[in-house]
């Protein structure tokens, strides 16, 4: 055989080795390549509570990482509850066998996997709140998520606003991003039932020097499973705090350009349906605001199982410059071509359009 054929050959080989790790890996393709995307995690929690599930929250981030390119993505959402517990050394087994520090360590080690490649964005969750889930105001986030640990947020973090403990931190950040089809856009992450003047601060950025941004609200607490009610009232002793109905009358209703509210926190052990929610009404403008709930980590076996089955959601922004596609996908049924053909959700509440106006 001569050399060109021996090229030729072990092209072909590395080709088919190539297609064989893409198959295997499953990646996703965008249905326009002309799109971009961004993924939504929902909360993490159950993932990270027991050893034994840790390594469906890394796939699940792993997958992203390795999607970037193929699917476009210009950021990772996350709805918060990256821990079960902020801070605490007993262990239940009934409910965790993992230390908060554990969980905290684990949290940060399956988002490394984005590290320097593509910006996330989590909006923290109540069970990063105090010692238990919101019983008090103090977090680790900022220990184990400072700014410095991804050189992608400084592309894109064009605003913060200080923590409940005085501290420029993550937990309330403003993120910029720009597309040709899109325009430009801005993402707003508050913290878990967020205080009057962390919400003054967002109205702010909306009304005034973002004014002609199309802008993402992602916070922890808004929606109710199913029914899609707003929350209010909860049971938690933080104070200050606001939940749905607040975040609503005080920011998203009164903002001309906050057309898509995301969310988690609410679920229940049942269909898939009890862990989703979708609404859209009407802001101050007559524009509609389509809010989606999305946390899936009951599905794996109800509030004890593996986390969530690694359940996502892909947001596939179309270059009409107003329609995100909507598409559910797990990548730990993707992975296996035994279990490949579960990996895509098809119902009503999986797969849709929103469009903006």
């Amino acid at each position: 055989m001569n050399m060109r054929n021996i090229i030729i050959a072990t092209a072909a080989m590395l080709c088919s080795l190539t297609a064989t790790a893409q198959d295997r890996a499953d990646r996703q393709q965008l249905s326009d390549p002309n799109s971009f995307s961004m993924i939504l995690l929902g909360d993490p929690q159950g993932y990270v509570k027991y050893d034994i599930n840790q390594p469906i929250f890394e796939l699940t981030t792993a997958w992203c990482a390795d999607n970037i390119d193929n699917l476009n993505i210009k950021a990772v959402l996350c709805t918060g509850d990256l821990v079960e517990q902020n801070e605490n050394i007993v262990r239940n087994r009934a409910m965790l066998n993992q230390t908060s520090k554990q969980m905290w360590e684990w949290a940060s080690h399956c988002m490394k996997r984005l590290d320097n490649k593509v910006p996330y964005i989590i909006s923290t969750g109540n069970h990063e709140y105090g010692y238990v889930r919101g019983d008090e105001g103090f977090t680790h986030f900022p220990e184990y998520f400072p700014f410095e640990r991804n050189s992608k947020w400084a592309d894109c973090v064009v605003s913060a606003f200080p923590n409940r403990e005085g501290k420029v931190s993550l937990e309330n950040a403003a993120y910029e991003f720009e597309d040709k089809a899109w325009g430009k856009m801005l993402v707003i992450a508050v913290e878990w039932a967020p205080r009057d003047e962390v919400l003054n601060w967002a109205k702010d950025l909306a009304d005034n020097k973002y004014k002609d941004h199309k802008i993402m609200l992602l916070l922890h607490s808004f929606l109710w499973e199913r029914t899609a009610e707003r929350t209010e009232n909860e049971d938690y002793r933080i104070n200050p705090r606001n939940y749905g109905q607040d975040v609503w009358d005080k920011l998203v209703f009164p903002c001309k350009n906050i057309e898509l509210v995301m969310c988690g926190h609410t679920g229940k052990p049942g269909d898939f349906e009890d862990n989703v929610a979708y609404r859209k009404d009407k802001n101050s403008a007559g524009k509609h605001v389509h809010q989606m709930m999305f946390n899936v980590q009951t599905l794996g076996g109800g509030w004890e199982g593996n986390g969530g089955d690694g359940w996502l959601r892909i947001l596939e922004f179309m270059p009409d410059g107003k329609t995100i596609r909507v598409s559910t996908y797990s990548p730990l049924f993707g992975i296996s071509p035994a279990t490949k053909h579960l990996a895509h959700r098809t119902g009503e509440c999986d797969r849709f359009d929103m469009v903006w106006e």
